[in-house]
């Protein structure tokens, strides 16, 4: 093991989870060391809502995430929500539509098939998800939701060739099953601009992932009941401390599932959640500091 710990550590990459929980020096271009976003708002109606609440609490966040995908979406919603997006300074983030859950394949609902993750199966699924990345970015959206590694590289390919706006931003899912620094600094190397790991990962393990990648990881704070329904808030502060930048995603334990078609009574209590983990950090970690509103990078 000696040997092989050598070799990652020559490399630049953690030879083990670090039990040490080092402070991250990294952060935003702002300097900020945090971010909120807020996933599961599948449409216009949803996102306005939270918006307004969070208006009402005085606070703001820096995403709002869809996850059924952009096919589930008309052009006006589109429209809609990238109009919101740019009132209220929030990036939005789209969800590739085409996935192994909405594919002709029974595989993924099964106990077995569940470990592909939301991967795509077949050829003709990645040329179907790059036409909804296509149908998104000219409506005005540039981020999205990506749940295939080879779907990624191929994205990044694309965007470096001119083949969809070169400000577009990839988001890698946690459905992705990601939970390891190499694997981290993998999915860096092919065009990701920030990254999910698996939801229950563990310190330790976040902060060997944060030494390996220079770009933000984003981690749930909390999870719906098909997630496991796990609460996180006070582990945020060591979360921030070990590995800024980082996303929170914060709001999840409001739905049932991943793709939960959330309603206006959702999106406030989704909004309230927020309170709950900012409540948390400015008790246990007041000197974090936190992007200002509208901080897009």
């Amino acid at each position: 093991m000696k040997e092989t710990k050598k070799f990652l550590e020559s490399i630049g990459i953690p030879g083990g989870d670090d039990y040490g929980l080092k402070d991250s020096q990294k952060r935003f271009a702002d300097g900020g060391q945090y971010r909120f976003e807020v996933p599961g708002i599948q449409g216009p109606k949803t996102m306005k809502a939270l918006l307004e609440e969070l208006d009402k609490y005085g606070l703001y966040i820096h995403r709002v995430t869809q996850t059924k995908g952009i096919m589930t979406l008309t052009d006006q919603e589109i429209k809609e929500m990238v109009s919101l997006a740019k009132e209220w300074k929030v990036e939005l983030i789209l969800a590739i539509g085409p996935r192994a859950t909405t594919d002709t394949s029974a595989s993924v609902h099964t106990p077995e098939g569940q470990r592909m993750g939301y991967r795509l199966r077949g050829q003709d699924q990645i040329v179907r998800a790059v036409e909804d990345v296509k149908r998104a970015s000219a409506l005005g959206c540039r981020t999205f939701l990506v749940y295939d590694e080879g779907c990624l590289w191929l994205l990044n390919q694309m965007r470096a060739k001119g083949e969809i706006p070169e400000d577009c931003r990839f988001k890698v899912s946690a459905h992705a099953g990601h939970g390891n620094a190499c694997s981290a600094k993998l999915l860096e190397s092919i065009g990701a601009d920030s990254i999910n790991p698996v939801r229950d990962i563990q310190l330790q393990m976040l902060a060997a992932i944060r030494q390996a990648i220079d770009i933000p990881i984003d981690i749930h704070t909390e999870n719906p009941a098909s997630s496991g329904g796990f609460i996180r808030h006070y582990e945020v502060p060591e979360m921030i401390r070990i590995a800024s930048p980082i996303y929170l995603k914060t709001g999840g334990s409001v739905a049932k599932t991943h793709s939960w078609d959330s309603t206006v009574e959702d999106a406030k209590q989704r909004a309230k959640q927020i309170v709950l983990v900012k409540r948390v950090i400015d008790q246990y970690y007041a000197e974090a500091v936190i992007s200002p509103k509208g901080s897009i990078e």
